[in-house]
């Protein structure tokens, strides 16, 4: 029996509370403004601190239990767990850059980090399977909104760091400790599976062109006091404000459920109430014609098809009582294991992995290349990338959704033209002239973000949503995979061997990254090319999936 909200307005609350937790799962990107604070009083050198910061990729982005578990237990399960594991995580190491328990060893640091940022797959996990579940018609769009929420996380977390905390790595352990679970444990409960929105609602795209219009309006903001506060020297009392302003901000999506009560719609005014939905489906009001054969009284919930016996099924298929169970189709409900063996999977896992893959590794050397090419603060140019990284995510969200449903275009469209524009992006870092560094920065970011918008409604499209948050999650290994690859062993091998050519410890010139950037090139070109081939494959199912301009849910699929 599964415990499902009805009514209207409880989706949209879940989505404004959501927005906070997507927030609260970019914890992974606070990184940078402690990890100097570990070298220093932790005499780690940069070998350390650098495994230390795979550790901090590794657990942000391995979610594969999180995908197990959402599918088999409510949301404030594996909220509760994302939030057990950042409390421990953070908790462990502000003991030790505290020194309140001094000489940890390193391997225990090691292992604290990486389950410290592994609740951001917890949290994350848990709002996009919950979400695009409550919104099924409008998948592109919320996970456009969410992903775009989660790239703006880093400038909030930043605004907290330097108003709120005043720039102390040991108070900002702390808060993450402390704080984030807290938050979780006050957002759970609103986080929870309702009855989705089938029918066409001409207020909802109003609702959602609300949220968007509130993100874009937060991550100006935030852009925009970051370079204040990196130009001017504020006071306290300005800093609260500003901070105080950014709370408002991200309170903004609350605004509709709130609307919803003091101007209910006609669909609104149903009057429907806590439902319990059985997956077996029964007629309550009438006898049945036959009585069920004894195999089949054991079929249970035969429609989810998980917890049946292979005995209990041939059994039902040799009485008659079922037909043979077929493989499921694209566009409707497979499991892990039967969307393996798919030729589809693969190339979107891979067309996946040379886009955000490649896209990481320019993320994690920005500072490096920046000063490689003369530029001495970088911090703009990493709130630049971050910003367009936001945008990407946004619009890659809200312009999928609206050509799938004007003319049935498939989402890969947008990886393939990202990529193209990618690769213009590699050329330009690798030619170094002047004044293509911020250009550059800002279309990569741009594309980058549009990759993980545009992979997320895709797998749940093609494969379903029974089984989304371990699919989901599974393509997500290309980030990890990505940044170990090309950053990791080519990038940082051929960062090394041209200093050591300029006989120091810190490259300057292009030729520095060069080589990275055209071989980065050549990588989008093959993403391009997979990208297409995708296309072309899966066409014919978003032409059945988006007939008529709207998302029609295959029958087979249950939710």
């Amino acid at each position: 029996m599964v415990n499902v909200k009805g009514g209207t307005r409880p989706p949209w609350v879940g989505l404004g509370a959501a927005v906070w937790l997507q927030i609260a799962s970019g914890n992974a990107y606070n990184f940078p403004l402690y990890s100097h604070s570990l070298k220093s009083v932790l005499g780690f050198n940069q070998q350390q601190l650098t495994m230390l910061g795979v550790a901090n990729d590794i657990g942000e982005n391995v979610g594969l239990i999180p995908g197990l578990v959402c599918n088999k237990f409510p949301p404030w399960v594996v909220l509760l767990i994302g939030s057990f594991s950042c409390f421990f995580g953070y908790g462990v190491l502000w003991l030790s850059l505290s020194q309140t328990v001094q000489n940890l060893p390193y391997w225990m640091l090691w292992i604290a980090l990486c389950v410290a940022t592994n609740s951001s797959a917890w949290f994350s996990t848990t709002v996009l399977v919950t979400n695009m579940r409550n919104f099924p018609l409008s998948r592109g769009t919320v996970a456009g909104i969410l992903k775009g929420y989660g790239g703006l996380s880093a400038a909030v977390y930043t605004e907290v760091y330097s108003a709120l905390l005043r720039n102390s790595s040991s108070k900002l352990l702390l808060f993450l400790a402390l704080g984030v679970p807290a938050l979780s444990l006050l957002m759970m409960y609103f986080i929870r599976p309702c009855t989705p929105s089938l029918g066409e609602d001409s207020s909802e795209s109003y609702h959602f062109l609300f949220v968007q219009v509130a993100s874009i309006v937060l991550g100006v903001y935030v852009l925009t006091t970051t370079i204040l506060e990196d130009v001017f020297s504020l006071n306290v009392l300005v800093s609260y404000t500003l901070l105080i302003i950014m709370v408002v901000l991200l309170m903004a999506p609350l605004a509709i459920p709130v609307k919803m009560t003091f101007y209910p719609s006609n669909r609104g005014k149903l009057g429907v109430s806590d439902v319990s939905v059985q997956d077996n489906s029964s007629a309550e009001n009438s006898e049945p014609l036959l009585t069920p054969l004894s195999s089949s009284a054991n079929l249970g919930s035969f429609q989810e098809g998980d917890e049946i016996s292979e005995v209990d099924m041939l059994l039902a298929e040799g009485e008659g009582a079922v037909k043979k169970k077929r493989r499921p189709r694209r566009g409707e409900d497979f499991k892990f294991t039967e969307a393996m063996v798919k030729a589809d999977f693969w190339l979107l896992f891979l067309v996946y992995f040379f886009g955000v893959g490649s896209g990481v590794t320019v993320l994690n050397n920005l500072a490096q290349i920046g000063i490689a090419q003369g530029l001495h603060d970088t911090k703009i140019l990493l709130s630049l990338f971050s910003f367009c990284n936001f945008v990407g995510r946004l619009g890659g969200g809200v312009i999928s959704e609206y050509f799938v449903r004007l003319k049935a275009v498939p989402r890969t469209v947008w990886m393939t033209c990202t990529q193209v524009v990618m690769i213009i992006a590699y050329l330009l870092f690798a030619s170094a002239l002047n004044g293509t560094l911020y250009a550059a920065t800002a279309l990569l970011g741009v594309c980058y973000g549009v990759q993980f918008t545009t992979m997320v409604p895709t797998a749940s499209e093609l494969f379903g949503l029974k089984h989304f948050g371990i699919i989901f999650n599974f393509m997500s290994l290309g980030n990890p995979l990505g940044a170990y690859l090309f950053s990791g062993l080519l990038a940082g091998y051929l960062y090394d061997n041209e200093a050591v050519k300029q006989h120091s410890a810190t490259c300057l010139g292009p030729d520095c990254f060069r080589v990275t950037f055209l071989i980065l090139a050549g990588v989008c070109g093959l993403g391009t090319v997979l990208s297409i081939v995708l296309t072309m494959r899966i066409r014919p199912v978003y032409q059945m999936l988006y007939a008529g301009g709207s998302f029609r849910l295959p029958q087979s699929s249950s939710h």
